[in-house]
């Protein structure tokens, strides 16, 4: 059996989307019939599916639990690197962005820079990697508001269109990382089920280049 942790949400549907058209059937997973359950069964197949929080997914795989996760690359790159990253799926394309006060300039001067954001550990490798020293502040809520309170400079968050930064009086300053929807599977998994991976990872493969074929 292979059991496949699927991040709730938008990730969740297109990620079913993707499971239907490769031939497996998720008719327990309809909107309409799966009520609270979190646990389910491919009827075609000998695969469960979980439905979890994104960092979760995360931590199933790394423990063996599930042997498949998807997941978005922004959970990637903030909880975890313990298992194989083997597909880019290609949905939930968003992306990290550094943001601030509209027609400010975040490297100006020299003062103190205090960032905000959901994901400290991509805002700390970022400014790391670019060799700037910065104060991270942890932020669960709506990260905008940090700067409009004066508790920080700049953010680093998703950003999907913007309109969020705009409405609130903020613009993008520079782009981090491209994000997607990912493919990972845990260390262990990929050699003691080879042969049910490489089955399952083959049809989705194939499903994903129809899709692009498709579109073009």
């Amino acid at each position: 059996m292979i059991r496949i942790a699927l991040t709730k949400g938008r990730i969740e549907k297109k990620a079913i989307e993707i499971l239907g058209k490769a031939g497996y059937d998720c008719t327990e997973l309809d909107e309409d019939k799966k009520g609270r359950k979190l646990l389910f069964k491919i009827a075609n197949a000998d695969i469960e599916i979980v439905l979890a929080k994104a960092a979760d997914v995360i931590t199933y795989v790394e423990h063996g639990v599930c042997d498949v996760g998807i997941v978005g690359a922004d959970t990637i790159m903030e909880h975890g690197s313990n298992f194989y990253e083997l597909l880019d799926l290609g949905f939930g394309k968003c992306r990290f962005a550094l943001a601030g006060p509209a027609g400010g300039n975040f490297y100006d001067g020299y003062s103190h820079k205090i960032i905000a954001s959901k994901y400290p550990n991509v805002a700390k490798n970022y400014f790391t990697s670019r060799g700037v020293d910065v104060e991270i502040v942890k932020i669960e809520g709506s990260v905008e508001l940090a700067p409009l309170l004066g508790l920080a400079d700049a953010i680093v968050d998703i950003v999907e269109t913007g309109s969020t930064l705009v409405a609130n009086g903020l613009e993008v300053y520079e782009d981090i990382a491209d994000i997607s929807a990912r493919l990972i599977v845990n260390v262990a998994s990929i050699k003691l089920k080879k042969p049910e991976l490489d089955s399952f990872i083959g049809k989705i493969s194939v499903t994903l280049a129809a899709d692009v074929n498709e579109k073009e």
